[in-house]
């Protein structure tokens, strides 16, 4: 009889507190002296991009080397935010200094994608994601507060040249993706310090609203996925990654270097490498995890 309630006390605490395996090494630092780090990004050629929101310049990481990929005195951008690598080599950023979406070539070469909606330039466009068919979403912000609903969130379809607006009435729209496993579109509703999923449609559109997780104290910022759906989210405020499984349950805390990450990115030849961008410290960061990340360039 003591063996029975053994058994039912271990299966109700593993039902409360789920179990993982997800380990992760030491903090190590990558890069410093950046101004308001963000949009991190992984190419298929080996590259690490960052945007540096407040010193109008685009990091490049490559092995050991750091560089600087492109400055705005050189180009037409103004202030990058969100960034993405597509297959073809080329970089998208959301541009909230101009109100635009731009392409960046392999050589720094610059050229608006999308400059605006309805004949106006968006907001403050903030961050980007793929679909399967390599076509583009992207947040675009406008006012901070809990209860200011006027974020949007925009569809851009490369074939047809198209953009359609997909969601609006959003709290600071902010980081977004899609899980490789429940094939969802995900969306940290930041001013709400949650993050929204949403059903995707063969047009684009989003539909079926539903509130994945709520992360309080802080603002759930960019993510990523690992290859089993897992999502890991940037606390901005808070200090810390939370790992979080398709069905929305927090499996795993870790504390960040600063208390304001802002983007994550799964990255070096295995995807086994995780790195973020902090911004209460102005430096990148990585660490080693036992888990691999989704690759946007197997599909």
């Amino acid at each position: 009889m003591n063996r029975f309630f053994l058994l039912i006390f271990f299966l109700i605490t593993i039902s409360i507190f789920p179990q993982d395996n997800i380990e992760f090494s030491d903090w190590e630092l990558v890069a410093d002296n950046q101004k308001f780090p963000e949009g991190i990004t992984y190419d298929n050629n080996g590259n690490l991009y960052s945007s540096n929101c407040y010193g109008n310049w685009i990091t490049r990481i490559s092995g050991s080397k750091i560089d600087t990929f492109l400055l705005a005195s050189d180009s037409t951008f103004k202030n990058t935010n969100g960034m993405i690598a597509r297959p073809n080599g080329t970089l998208i950023a959301a541009d909230f200094g101009n109100g635009v979406i731009l392409n960046f070539s392999g050589n720094g070469k610059t050229e608006i994608l999308i400059d605006g909606y309805n004949g106006s330039k968006f907001n403050k466009p903030n961050d980007l994601t793929l679909d399967e068919n390599g076509n583009l979403y992207f947040t675009d912000p406008k006012t901070w507060g809990h209860e200011i609903f006027d974020g949007r969130v925009f569809y851009y379809n490369f074939s047809t040249k198209t953009v359609l607006l997909v969601q609006d009435s959003i709290a600071f729209p902010n980081g977004i993706g899609i899980s490789p496993k429940t094939e969802r579109l995900y969306l940290s509703e930041s001013a709400k310090s949650r993050i929204l999923s949403f059903r995707i449609n063969s047009d684009g559109s989003l539909d079926d609203k539903k509130v994945f997780v709520e992360i309080p104290g802080g603002d759930p910022d960019g993510f990523n996925f690992d290859e089993d759906g897992n999502l890991y989210a940037a606390h901005f405020g808070g200090g810390n990654i939370y790992v979080i499984s398709p069905e929305g349950k927090i499996l795993k805390k870790i504390k960040t270097p600063g208390k304001k990450p802002s983007n994550v990115e799964f990255a070096d030849e295995d995807l086994m490498t995780l790195y973020i961008t902090e911004d209460e410290t102005n430096s990148i960061y990585k660490c080693r995890v036992n888990k691999k990340g989704f690759n946007l360039f197997s599909k």
